[in-house]
């Protein structure tokens, strides 16, 4: 399974970014492989709008299968329900920690979004 978590950083010790469209980066994180790539997001950083929906399009590149995020918006959740991504809401300090907490089932899947939209 693939999962993608927002960060500010380059590896699974970064800091976890609770926005979704506006976080600067994401980690690819393969749960089989153990393995993880960083995709760039800055392109979004901003957006004057649709950051959420564009950043749902570039994680759905990516064969993602879930997203760990604390904050979703309408637009974003939609987008990432047509691409089959589910979403989680977690609370954590590192990436590391995001997984640890997903891994060990201690998330929460979001059926709607948790904020408005423009969550900054």
């Amino acid at each position: 399974m693939k999962i993608a978590i927002p960060t500010q950083g380059e590896n699974l010790e970064a800091g976890f970014d609770p926005r979704f469209g506006r976080a600067a980066k994401f980690i690819i994180y393969d749960t089989e492989k153990k393995e993880y790539k960083v995709i760039n997001n800055t392109q979004n950083l901003n957006a004057l709008q649709g950051a959420g929906i564009q950043t749902a399009q570039n994680i759905a590149k990516e064969k993602v299968d879930a997203l760990l995020t604390s904050n979703c918006g309408p637009k974003a959740f939609t987008a990432l329900s047509h691409a089959k991504i589910k979403v989680y809401k977690v609370e954590a300090k590192t990436v590391q920690e995001a997984i640890d907490k997903f891994l060990s089932n201690q998330v929460e899947i979001l059926n709607q979004a948790n904020v408005e939209g423009h969550w900054a």
